[in-house]
C-alpha cells in the first residue's frame, strides 16, 4: 500500500507544471495543451465574425477587392507588365492571398497578449500557444479566401501544372514569415502599448514595398538583393511560380536571402517570447 501511495505521489509530481522549466519540458507543455491552443483558435474564428453582417464572407472581400483595385492601378492605369500569360488579375490575387494572410495573422497576434489578458494573468500554461492560435485563425481566412482563386482561374480558363504541388511548402514558409514577428511584436507589446499603432502602419507600409500589385521582376537589379531582404518577396514569387505554371520564374537567389531572414526573425521571435514569457502575468 505504501509503495502504491508512493507511486502516486511521484506520478502527481510529475503533474505539477512550474514556470522555468528546462527548454525540453517547455515544448513537451505545448503538446500538452494542445486541446487549449485548438480551443483558442476555434474561440477566436467565433469571435471574429460574430454579430457582423455578412459573417466570414469579409475573409472573402477584403483580398478580392484589393486585387481589384491594384489591378486597375497597376495593370489598367500604370500600364505595369505581368510576366508570362497569366492574367494580371490572377497574377496580383496570386500575392494577395499570402499578404493578406501574413498581414492578418501580424495584426492579430501582436495584440493578442492583450486580450487574453484575463487568462495569463490566472493560469499557467505555455504562452506561445496565444499568439500561435491566431496565426491558425488567419490561416482559415487564407484558406477561404483561396476559393476566390479557383473561379478566377476557370474564369480565365487558367489551369496550373505540376508546380501547384510545390504550394505546400510556401505555405509553410508564410507561416514562419508570420510566426517570427507575429512573436516579438507580441512580447513587446505587452511591456510598450504604443506597438499597437506601429503594426498598421508597418502592415501599409509594407502592402506597397512587397510585389502585391506588380512583379518584382520590375525592381533594378542592382538592388534586387536589398528589396530581397523583405522576406514576402520570397513568400509572394513562390506563390506566383507554383500558381502561374512558373511565371515568372522563381529568383533563387532572392529566395535563398528570404528564407535566411525568416530564418532569423524566426529564432529571434522564439528566443525573446521565451525570454520574457515568465514576466507577462506580472505587467499585463
Amino acid at each position: 500500500m505504501s509503495d502504491y501511495i508512493s507511486k502516486m505521489g511521484a506520478q502527481e509530481r510529475e503533474l505539477v507544471i512550474e514556470a522555468g522549466r528546462a527548454e525540453q519540458q517547455y515544448w513537451r507543455d505545448l503538446w500538452a495543451y494542445r486541446e487549449l491552443f485548438l480551443f483558442l483558435a476555434w474561440r477566436d474564428i467565433l469571435v471574429r465574425y460574430k454579430q457582423t453582417v455578412i459573417g466570414i464572407a469579409w475573409a472573402v472581400i477584403r483580398p478580392f477587392i484589393t486585387m481589384v483595385v491594384f489591378t486597375v492601378i497597376f495593370g489598367k492605369i500604370a500600364k505595369m507588365p505581368a510576366d508570362g500569360l497569366a492574367p494580371y488579375a490572377i497574377m496580383v490575387y496570386a500575392a494577395t492571398l499570402p499578404w493578406q494572410f501574413f498581414s492578418s495573422a501580424l495584426s492579430e497576434s501582436s495584440n493578442s497578449m492583450i486580450s487574453n489578458s484575463n487568462l495569463i494573468s490566472k493560469i499557467y500554461f505555455p504562452r506561445l500557444i496565444v499568439p500561435a492560435g491566431t496565426v491558425i485563425t488567419s490561416f482559415v481566412d487564407f484558406l477561404i479566401a483561396g476559393g476566390i482563386m479557383g473561379v478566377l482561374m476557370i474564369w480565365y480558363r487558367w489551369c496550373p501544372d505540376w508546380r501547384i504541388l510545390t504550394l505546400p511548402l510556401f505555405i509553410f514558409l508564410a507561416f514562419c514569415v508570420a510566426a517570427g514577428p507575429g512573436l516579438l511584436v507580441a512580447s513587446l507589446n505587452v511591456k510598450y502599448r504604443d506597438f499597437r499603432y506601429v503594426v498598421p502602419f508597418i502592415v501599409q507600409l509594407g502592402l506597397y514595398v512587397s510585389p502585391v500589385g506588380f512583379s518584382s521582376s520590375i525592381v533594378p537589379k542592382k538592388w534586387m538583393w536589398l528589396y530581397a531582404c523583405n522576406p514576402m518577396v520570397g513568400v509572394i514569387d513562390g506563390f506566383r511560380w507554383a500558381l502561374l505554371r512558373g511565371e515568372p520564374p522563381i529568383n533563387w537567389s532572392n529566395m535563398a536571402t528570404s528564407l535566411a531572414i525568416t530564418a532569423v526573425m524566426l529564432v529571434i521571435g522564439i528566443r525573446y517570447f521565451r525570454k520574457v514569457e515568465r514576466t507577462f502575468a506580472d505587467i499585463i
